[in-house]
């Protein structure tokens, strides 16, 4: 089993029907766990890559009525370096 998580960022408030469908989610075999942060609006989705992909879950998010704007990045990419300073010569 291969773990993978996904960030997507929705744009309208789910309704109660699209709640319940994607709560029916869970019952997908390999999607292992969901979870919404409304403040940012993002849902947190955690599969097993074996199972399913990417695309997949997102059709699956669509098909219960969220609305998916983007995949969102799981984490900051880590600052540049600075830039080397050269000597004078």
């Amino acid at each position: 089993m291969t773990q993978l998580d996904v960030l997507y960022r929705y744009g309208v408030p789910p309704t109660e029907p699209a709640v319940a469908a994607i709560a029916r989610l869970r019952e997908v075999y390999g999607v292992r766990k969901l979870e919404f942060n409304e403040a940012e609006k993002t849902v947190r989705i955690e599969y097993d890559a074996t199972r399913l992909t990417e695309p997949v879950v997102h059709q699956l998010l669509r098909r219960a009525g969220l609305d998916v704007v983007e995949t969102m990045p799981m984490f900051e990419p880590p600052a540049p370096p600075p830039p080397a300073k050269v000597p004078a010569s």
